[in-house]
């Protein structure tokens, strides 16, 4: 008896088909060749969906370009997407390369603009753990000093501080951090050399100045701080008037604007946020400026 089922069988094609290596059959994972300046950073499903490690082989990954993507994010202040592309890039470079301790450094700056201070803290100690003396070294340290200060721990801070200008003694924010953190200590007049290391650096800004006529008026030096703090001013309201124009297209009115607390110049990124009030110059009639320790930017930002 034949069998019904064998009547019924479908005929397939008995023809050559694709070749193996035809790409719209294939289940391996695409190359990651993103442009970080085309491909939208907000859309965090780029990471989520083709940078998975499980999918991934480590050599499909571009960790430069990835590191790319986290700075895109921490230029539009999202810097929670950031963190997430930062630890992304530390895992697919090479165990304790430069590159993953690019990123280390970079994913701290990122969880400090969270005020996420001891999720910095371990970033940058991940990145000096890789290695202590290289170019990413002097950053590491000036932004855990930094972390470490805003966490009330500024005997920590000053130590790293101090390790920072000893890693590259050419490193303005680092003498600024320093000689911001001896002042605290009590120690003016050393301070002062700080500050004024920091300004033949190039780091010139009004905070630099404030900072400085603050130490000379700890070390008894009145009249040569209220100079400075004078100069301070100047630079400040300097700032202020260059701003309105470049909003408005006017020049501000006589006086200009108003003081304002901001950021003392320096890298981008997680900034010397708010700190104790300053010592103002005598007399008592000028305004208290608000005081920073700087903290460095991301890397290449």
């Amino acid at each position: 008896m034949t069998d019904k089922r064998d009547d019924d069988r479908h005929e397939f094609s008995a023809g050559q088909g694709v070749d193996a290596e035809y790409e719209e059959f294939t289940l391996d994972p695409e190359e990651i060749d993103a442009d970080p300046n085309t491909v939208d950073p907000v859309d965090s499903r780029v990471l989520t969906d083709i940078m998975d490690k499980r999918n991934v082989e480590s050599d499909a990954i571009d960790v430069e370009r990835l590191i790319d993507v986290g700075l895109s994010y921490m230029g539009i202040n999202r810097f929670e997407e950031a963190t997430e592309t930062f630890e992304r890039a530390a895992s697919f470079a090479d165990e304790d390369s430069p590159e993953a301790q690019e990123a280390w450094v970079n994913k701290g700056a990122a969880h400090a603009e969270l005020e996420e201070y001891d999720q910095a803290i371990g970033a940058y100690e991940e990145a000096l753990r890789i290695d202590g003396d290289s170019e990413h070294a002097a950053t590491a340290e000036t932004n855990l000093a930094y972390a470490l200060w805003e966490s009330g721990r500024g005997e920590q801070a000053l130590e790293h501080a101090e390790r920072a200008v000893e890693i590259d003694p050419r490193f303005a924010e680092a003498w600024y951090n320093r000689g911001f953190l001896l002042v605290e200590r009590g120690l003016a007049e050393d301070a002062v050399s700080c500050f004024d290391n920091a300004i033949r650096l190039g780091y010139r800004s009004a905070g630099v100045l404030e900072e400085k006529a603050r130490a000379l008026e700890e070390a008894g030096e009145h009249e040569q701080a209220e100079e400075v703090a004078d100069r301070a001013d100047e630079i400040r309201r300097e700032a202020e008037e260059q701003m309105v124009e470049e909003q408005t297209g006017q020049a501000p009115g006589p006086g200009g604007q108003g003081r304002q607390g901001g950021r003392p110049g320096g890298q981008p990124g997680a900034g010397g946020r708010g700190g104790r009030g300053g010592r103002g110059g005598q007399g008592g009639t000028r305004e208290e400026p608000e005081r920073e320790l700087q903290g460095e930017g991301p890397e290449g930002f």
